[in-house]
């Protein structure tokens, strides 16, 4: 060799061009290594990662294909929605997991599969970690930490207060009212997801919706999300095959959604309701995947230890969830973690109810924790018996996405509801207020059975027949003086108001949206009564005659002057709609847009008017034939 290097001497540039290009490829492969690395470790969450570096870790893993549940919105019932939602969401988990179920299988590591959310919670180490995030389908990995939930109740619970029949909070949103109407909640279910509930309690056993009168069936009925113990030992144990409460808040929030104890003891909004209920959390301690679970079991229940997709009934789900909790992701709860989540119950014709938070001391953006602050959770704020805001609810705007919000306020100072051990408390928080609204939902769908699984309306229903509250405090740039602002939303519900509301809606189809002039053009108007449980009188339906067309007949009988044609009707019933039609002709001699608007509807219980959107109508001169070529 030394003969070699004598006899062939390798000149020294040559050398150093060997040099360069070895350090280039090292460089590059070295670059190459830190860029897949970095790629991976991107899609985890910070927490997740020093969590790994120490051992086993549990965390959710969120897969990029998501379920396109846009069909829902043009069906008409709950059950149509939850069925829709249930099989898409199922599909979707099923079909995209497969691979990554198959990879966690041979590492031998721990998991559960999501469908609520494709996702799938996994206890794994850093090895684990890195091969699931390094798979393309996999979209993030969050933490799934424990997380002592402040439960949103304010100190401790008061002495049991003695029995006031009617409970002031239950007087103040005017629920006996509705009673009196006959609307108490019967044929709807409420949900509650919290702390468990002592199911047989004087208050709120006839209620259950696993209790015939005679005996309990909890298959269905009740779900515990709770499989190992998160802070200890506690009194329900795990996997309870009977509702059961460890900490006493969830039996309380369900007394003040359904709760009466034959009449002593009247603390709920809708006493003629049935409940199901979920336990997240063991003794206020929950995390991100027990309240997953819950909501996954409210879309579609299914048997104590049954399969959460063969045995799964999503005509047994809940018209509206009550969620006095929240996820703070100062904890490891993103605030993005149960966002999709929420948004598919949504979509099942499930309204989301939830407390604003307790944190109003801080003042303005006190709203910042999962799951007020989405949209598609409807928040609640909290007042006292004077109807002024407690200094401890949670001011908006929401943190993150900037809504205006609490949605409306209800009572959430001093009420009093049932605790385990056949007992009344009272208490604080807005963990009190929200079961107020989700008692007024079971109310009104009761009122109006059309309105279950119409999320939009009865929210509607609800800000617009709240009492307007204001305040001196301007929040997110909305001055306390507004309706709605950002203390107490909308105002305090009233349930009374919200059954005598009047909605009316109203819309226009046209026979053709293109002709040739001269051609007659026949509109249809319709209007609709909805979703009121009460008549509304003086109805008036009134159309501006479209320029460039002439009148020609109308559906009798009419009145027409200067241009407007006007229907009358003395009383329009509940859910009573009514079609119109106006017939019409364009000069032969015009062409362009005939467009047609200025149609409403009002009556005396609603005097401004309603008016649809303008029916547009292309008018044209020529018609195109293919031209003819002739061959010599």
């Amino acid at each position: 060799m030394q003969k070699f290097l004598h006899s062939h001497k390798i000149p020294l540039s040559v050398l150093l061009l060997i040099a360069i290009i070895s350090l280039f490829t090292w460089n590059a492969a070295a670059q190459s290594h830190i860029e897949k690395t970095a790629l991976w470790q991107n899609k985890i969450d910070p927490q997740v990662l020093t969590a790994a570096a120490s051992g086993e870790t549990d965390f959710l893993i969120v897969l990029e294909e998501q379920a396109d549940l846009s069909g829902a919105q043009a069906l008409t019932t709950r059950q149509e929605k939850g069925e829709y939602v249930f099989q898409q969401l199922t599909a979707t988990a099923s079909r995209s997991q497969t691979s990554l179920i198959k990879s966690l299988k041979q590492q031998n590591a721990r998991y559960r599969s999501f469908w609520v959310v494709n996702m799938v919670w996994v206890r794994g180490d850093r090895t684990t970690l890195q091969s699931a995030a390094s798979r393309s389908e996999v979209a993030h990995i969050y933490p799934d930490p424990y997380i002592q939930n402040d439960l949103e109740e304010i100190g401790n619970s008061a002495p049991a207060a003695s029995p006031a029949g009617i409970e002031w909070n239950i007087s103040l949103v005017n629920a006996p009212q509705v009673w009196a109407a006959g609307y108490t909640g019967q044929n709807v279910v409420i949900g509650g997801q919290d702390t468990g509930y002592q199911w047989d309690h004087p208050a709120i056993k006839n209620q259950y919706r696993g209790w015939n009168g005679a005996t309990a069936d909890h298959n269905y009925n009740w779900h515990d999300a709770i499989h190992e113990h998160i802070s200890g030992e506690n009194v329900c144990g795990l996997d309870s095959v009977v509702p059961c409460d460890d900490n006493s808040h969830g039996t309380h929030t369900m007394g003040t959604m359904v709760g009466d104890d034959g009449g002593s003891n009247q603390i709920g909004v809708a006493p003629g309701a049935q409940w199901i209920g979920c336990r997240n959390m063991e003794e206020g301690v929950g995390r991100p995947s027990t309240y997953i679970e819950c909501f996954e079991w409210f879309i579609a229940p299914y048997p104590i230890g049954g399969d959460p997709i063969e045995d799964a009934d999503s005509s047994k789900a809940p018209d509206v969830i009550n969620n006095s909790w929240s996820c703070p992701p100062k904890e490891g709860c993103s605030w993005d973690t149960l966002q999709t989540v929420v948004n598919n119950t949504r979509a099942a014709g499930i309204m989301v109810v939830g407390s604003a938070g307790n944190n109003g001391l801080e003042g303005c953006s006190s709203i910042y924790n999962p799951i007020a602050i989405y949209d598609s959770t409807f928040s609640i704020g909290a007042t006292d018996s004077s109807d002024d805001i407690a200094g401890f609810s949670s001011r908006g705007p929401s943190a993150y996405t900037g809504l205006l919000k609490p949605d409306v306020s209800a009572p959430g100072d001093n009420v009093r509801s049932s605790v385990p051990g056949n007992s009344y408390t009272t208490k604080d928080g807005t963990s009190m207020a929200a079961p107020h609204v989700a008692g007024m939902v079971a109310l009104l769908i009761s009122a109006n059975p059309g309105l279950a699984g119409q999320v939009d309306t009865l929210e509607g229903i609800i800000t617009q027949s709240a009492v307007p509250r204001t305040t001196t405090q301007e929040c997110g740039g909305v001055p306390g003086s507004s309706i709605p602002n950002n203390t107490y939303g909308w105002g305090r519900i009233d349930a009374y108001a919200a059954l005598q509301h009047h909605n009316f809606y109203v819309n226009k189809t046209v026979s053709n949206t293109t002709i040739q002039p001269g051609d007659l053009l026949t509109y249809t108007l319709s209007i609709a009564h909805s979703p009121s449980t009460f008549s509304t009188t003086g109805v008036v339906i009134t159309d501006v005659i479209p320029e460039h067309a002439n009148f020609i007949s109308a559906s009798t009988p009419y009145s027409l002057s200067n241009g407007e044609i006007r229907w009358e009707i003395a009383s329009l019933g509940a859910n009573e709609s009514r079609q119109f039609q106006l017939l019409v002709q364009p000069p032969i001699t015009y062409t362009g847009y005939i467009i047609n608007s200025d149609y409403g509807v009002k009556s005396d219980d609603s005097p401004t008017p309603i008016l649809g959107e303008p029916v547009i109508v292309l008018s044209g001169k020529y018609k195109f034939y293919l031209p003819l070529i002739f061959q010599p």
